[in-house]
């Protein structure tokens, strides 16, 4: 089928009808004449072929001729009056054409087309009805004070179709309201005792096509008055006038679909009309009028059927808010409480959990899912954790507005098959789809039996060309249906209150996510004034100090002689504690700049300063008999090169400092060993070995940093068979200047050369931690950025 093709009256069938272009049918109804005026002249551009029979002139001509060939210049100035108005308030218009000696009263109907002209279409007046505002208000007054004093939306609906039907005569009169999924149920209806009801029986959503909707949506009230017309063709000037389809959504002769036709003969009507009942600019019903015989109905008492429809739109918003009061109002009361709990507490999943039989209540649900960071919480029938996880696989593409609402989930998820007996309905709402954070409420499966109106299925045969054609029903008698996988559906106050509950929740989020912001802006405020503190305490105590450090070295140089060997001993102490303290002080100052400084990011091949690393720690150490053992190429980085490379330094040379293994294997062999005799010796008696590696699968102690980080971090360690961290010091070694031993044992040192290190990897964006058996070794494991 080609899906591009114009669809028209002239080539609509049941397989394409979705898509005909009813607003551009070209042709329009017997019972009036459309004129197509160009503005301001009023000159004929087009015009239906019937005016011969209507108005006693042909078509040709009145084409290209002025509109006063039919109408006096009071008539004239009528239409002319018109043009600047509201044309809602100036219509219908009370004309009378002259023509032939003869004056023909006329409705004339006025409005601009969607190419800016003017569009008039005239109905004779044939009937001697009051047409002033007395007979307006006779027509409606009584129907409206029944309107006002029905008491819920069934009994207004019983008023409606009964003062409809009094007024206009129609054998049959129907009120439909349409479902969520475009179905029609005939509510209400007024009839002849002797016919067959409709009332109660279902209408597929495929009996009116969407287009027709949206036209129902434009125009309140639609009338056809013989169902065997003949359409009328609009004409023009064949060279040159526009034939380009005319829009006819606003007029009131407008043709019908020759499938609508067909399908109210089938259902025995002879004319019929419609007037639309639209809620918040949606369209939530029809009242269906059907005659058995041709039936015309005058513009004035059409105007007031539709000004009935109106009122009845107006009062459905109050009568519906009436249905099921008490079920509301407790509904109503359940959220609000929730919602207050929500909104006082720090985490809204355990107020959820406290509150429980609430959260299904507030929406009416038997069951609910809590889902927070892959974590989930059942309460109530729901389906198995398996089968959530899946659904919230599946969900988060599907949200609108960070909510997804249906009642019939399995027509849409046919997984959700295995579990509709407790999963027919789902009600989700989105919290934070990053954080994968979600409530979900269930409704568990109401088998139901639907009475239709007919076969919903429409026949169908296959030609012999191979295509399809589908025939529609010609029975309208009931048919029942038994549905399965459908709940009841949500209703909108419960969707409301799961959406009020949703921004206090969000309302939470946003209050911790601001105090959060401010802790951060203020420690930020307080580490930039530290490091700028210690920057500065720590240049200007280096001065004295090498004052009192050169002093104490002259007076041990100059008068070392003079002093006893108490005095002797004190100055030492006091020069090697200065020199102790300098080496604090740069320690302190070279912290202070590593928060402060730019990092200088380039891309690292982690092996080459490995490499360099170890060469320069063999130049400069003292006990150069160490093995550093790569098991596998280490991977390219991204980092400060400079700073990267004290970190493997740090952390190398602690692994060689705190070993107690001196030279065992070297004496034992009397010569330095090969590489593989070091590692066959080493299980006898280890000496100081160091591995330097990357892991492929992250350990559980990085897990959530990578969970929000995922793809974008290596994880590299450097092993050690030194003496080990006791379990109780794991936690204090990055510390600054914590040491674990006296200051004099394992070489010395300041104790800042972990916390230099963590620092340099939170700056790049990492984390750092330590793995240790105590007498065994330790591993520490870093992050840098791939």
């Amino acid at each position: 089928m080609n899906l591009t093709e114009f669809i028209t009256a002239n080539n609509v069938n049941l397989n394409n009808c979705d898509r005909e272009q009813i607003h551009l049918p070209g042709s329009i109804q017997p019972h009036g004449v459309l004129f197509v005026l160009s503005e301001p002249d009023l000159q004929v551009e087009q015009v239906s072929n019937n005016t011969e029979i209507f108005l006693g002139i042909s078509p040709d001509s009145l084409l290209g001729q002025n509109l006063a060939i039919l109408f006096d210049d009071e008539q004239i100035g009528k239409i002319q009056n018109c043009l600047n108005g509201d044309f809602e308030n100036i219509n219908p218009l009370k004309l009378f054409a002259n023509f032939g000696g003869l004056s023909i009263e006329l409705d004339g109907i006025i409005h601009r087309s969607d190419r800016g002209k003017i569009i008039l279409e005239i109905e004779r007046t044939d009937h001697p009805e009051d047409r002033s505002f007395f007979g307006f208000h006779k027509l409606t007054k009584s129907t409206l004070t029944k309107m006002q004093k029905a008491a819920n939306l069934r009994e207004l609906c019983r008023v409606i179709v009964a003062e409809i039907r009094q007024i206009t005569g129609f054998d049959r009169v129907m009120a439909y309201q349409f479902d969520a999924d475009g179905a029609g149920t005939v509510i209400a209806e007024d009839k002849p005792d002797e016919w067959e009801t409709y009332l109660g029986l279902r209408y597929p959503d495929s009996d009116i096509p969407k287009q027709a909707k949206h036209l129902y949506t434009l125009n309140w009230l639609r009338l056809i008055p013989d169902v065997d017309y003949q359409p009328v063709p609009i004409v023009c000037h064949t060279q040159d006038g526009d034939n380009s389809p005319l829009d006819l959504s606003f007029s009131v002769l407008r043709s019908v679909s020759p499938i609508h036709i067909k399908y109210l003969k089938n259902m025995g009507v002879g004319a019929s009309m419609s007037i639309s009942i639209i809620k918040n600019r949606k369209l939530w019903g029809l009242i269906a009028c059907h005659h058995q015989k041709t039936k015309y109905i005058p513009y004035s008492i059409r105007t007031a059927c539709e000004f009935l429809g109106q009122v009845m739109s107006l009062e459905i918003a109050g009568k519906e808010d009436y249905e099921d009061l008490d079920y509301k109002i407790r509904i109503k009361s359940m959220q609000s409480q929730l919602i207050d709990a929500v909104s006082q507490s720090e985490d809204f999943t355990d107020v959820l959990l406290e509150n429980s039989t609430s959260l299904l209540a507030a929406v009416g649900a038997e069951g609910a899912a809590i889902c927070r960071d892959k974590e989930i919480i059942r309460i109530g029938k729901t389906p198995e954790i398996v089968q959530i996880q899946d659904l919230l696989a599946w969900l988060p593409e599907r949200f609108e507005r960070d909510l997804f609402v249906t009642d019939c989930l399995p027509k849409i998820y046919p997984k959700s098959e295995n579990f509709q007996a407790v999963g027919s309905g789902l009600l989700a709402l989105a919290i934070s789809k990053i954080r994968q954070k979600y409530i979900l409420w269930f409704r568990s499966e109401q088998i139901q039996l639907v009475d239709w109106a007919g076969n919903p299925n429409k026949t169908n045969r296959i030609e012999s060309d191979g295509s399809l054609t589908i025939f529609p029903r010609k029975s309208f008698e009931k048919w029942q249906e038994t549905v399965y996988g459908k709940s009841l559906p949500w209703q909108p106050w419960e969707i409301d209150g799961a959406l009020d509950l949703r921004s206090a929740i969000v309302g939470i989020v946003m209050r911790k996510a601001d105090e959060l912001a401010a802790v951060n802006l203020e420690l930020q405020r307080s580490n930039s004034e530290l490091d700028a503190f210690a920057y500065i305490a720590s240049h200007d105590l280096k001065e004295p100090l090498r004052g009192i450090h050169n002093y104490a070295t002259f007076l041990l140089e100059d008068y070392g002689n003079i002093l006893d060997a108490e005095g002797t001993e004190k100055l030492g102490t006091m020069v090697r504690l200065t020199k102790r303290m300098e080496d604090l002080i740069n320690a302190l100052l070279h912290f202070s700049r590593l928060g402060r400084q730019e990092l200088n990011m380039a891309y690292i091949d982690l092996n080459n300063l490995v490499q360099i690393v170890a060469d320069l720690l063999r130049i400069s150490s003292d006990n150069n008999h160490f093995l550093i053992q790569i098991p596998q190429k280490l991977p390219m980085v991204q980092g400060d090169r400079i700073l990267i490379e004290e970190v493997f330094t740090n952390l190398i040379t602690n692994a060689l400092k705190y070993n107690r293994h001196l030279q065992k294997i070297i004496s034992n062999a009397g010569r330095m060993p090969t590489p593989q005799e070091f590692l066959e010796m080493s299980n006898e008696s280890p000496e100081k070995l160091v591995e330097v590696g990357f892991l492929d699968n992250h350990p559980p102690n990085v897990k959530n940093f990578m969970e929000n980080s995922p793809n974008q971090f290596w994880t590299i360690y450097v092993r050690d068979n030194g003496i080990g961290i006791r379990e109780k010091h794991l936690d204090s070694i990055f510390r600054i200047f914590k040491r674990l031993h006296s200051p004099g044992k394992y070489g010395g040192g300041t104790g800042a050369g972990l916390t230099i290190v963590k620092k340099i990897v939170e700056r790049h964006g990492g984390t750092i931690w330590v793995e240790s058996n105590y007498g065994e070794g330790s591993t520490f494991y870093f992050t840098l950025p791939k």
